[in-house]
């Protein structure tokens, strides 16, 4: 019997089930690709005389890979011709689909912002976190991030961006914008968004972060303010503002609101696990678009994924 070599398939080794494989693998289960595709469906172009549009659920999985790898249009349609595991997800077959190129995908992300659809698909998908009782709405924790943009003058119009601003955190200043988040107390869950520019005092949008039915609001200092702590007078139906207790110039803070200040720090850092997601996992460090408007609509989208991407463990079985 002739002997058995390495080269005979039966001795093919598996190929390794790499960190993105099975990140798209999970994606692939909890985001809701039939929802939203029928939210963007009314606005998406239909088939007449001219070219034939891609399938919207193909250009859709390609917009999510985008905001997952921070591929730009190029280098996006350039991973579509190199990457299998990219054509595969998107549910394009290199040997008889044509790859859309940089302008397709660049224009299937204006339609989503000329229609404000990421801002849509972000309510859409902390209504149905509620539904599933995933996001109980029963206290909120704000903050805010800042997110760089470029502050180069080395542009075709010799000058930063109009809409972004400076501001000072410790002793370093910081230009961009700020992304202002209001999450659920237990899940962790982010259910509020506001985009403004990096010189917006934190404090200044607490307002529309909250969404009315919380019993405790939780914040850190840049939130405290003499009526918004936990020994404030307040109205019956005004939540328990959870805000730490700031030290007076040349006093030290009594045993008991260091305490205090400790217990509340503990509950707040939920609201980090979203900004982690987004800046480590997504990759999301630096805005990409000049003005506001833009980098809004792809946060609102971020955060959206964010919140599936926080609850994927629990939701795949139910999902899947």
């Amino acid at each position: 019997m002739k002997q058995l070599v390495l080269s005979i398939p039966l001795f093919i080794k598996k190929p390794k089930v790499t960190r993105r494989q099975k990140f798209l693998e999970e994606m692939e289960q909890v985001v809701p690709w039939v929802d939203w595709t029928n939210r963007i469906a009314p606005h998406y172009p239909v088939a007449g005389l001219g070219r034939k549009p891609f399938a919207l659920e193909a250009m859709l999985r390609i917009h999510m890979m985008q905001q997952w790898f921070g591929y730009s249009d190029p280098a996006m349609e350039e991973a579509l011709h190199d990457v299998p595991m990219l054509r595969e997800f998107a549910g394009l077959d290199a040997g008889e689909d044509v790859m859309p190129d940089e302008t397709t995908i660049l224009k299937f992300r204006h339609l989503l912002e000329r229609h404000h659809l990421a801002q849509s698909l972000f309510a859409e998908t902390t209504g149905r976190l509620a539904q599933q009782g995933l996001l109980l709405r029963q206290g909120t924790i704000v903050d805010a991030t800042l997110i760089a943009a470029a502050p180069s003058t080395k542009n075709r119009q010799r000058k930063r961006d109009g809409e972004m601003s400076s501001t000072k955190k410790g002793n370093n200043y910081y230009f961009g914008l700020k992304a202002h988040i209001g999450v659920d107390a237990d899940s962790g869950l982010v259910h509020s968004l506001e985009i403004t520019t990096a010189k917006v005092a934190d404090g200044n949008m607490i307002d529309a972060l909250v969404h009315g039915e919380e019993a405790i609001v939780l914040g850190d200092r840049a939130y405290t303010r003499n009526d918004r702590n936990l020994e404030a007078q307040r109205q019956p139906e005004e939540p328990v503002w959870g805000m730490p207790f700031k030290r007076k110039r040349g006093e030290e803070l009594p045993a008991e609101h260091v305490v205090l200040n400790r217990m509340l720090a503990s509950l707040r850092a939920k609201v980090e696990h979203p900004f982690r997601i987004v800046k480590r996992q997504f990759g999301y460090t630096k805005v990409r678009y000049r003005g506001l408007f833009k980098n809004a609509q792809q946060l609102y989208l971020l955060f959206a994924l964010a919140n599936l991407y926080h609850v994927r463990k629990v939701w795949m079985p139910t999902t899947g």
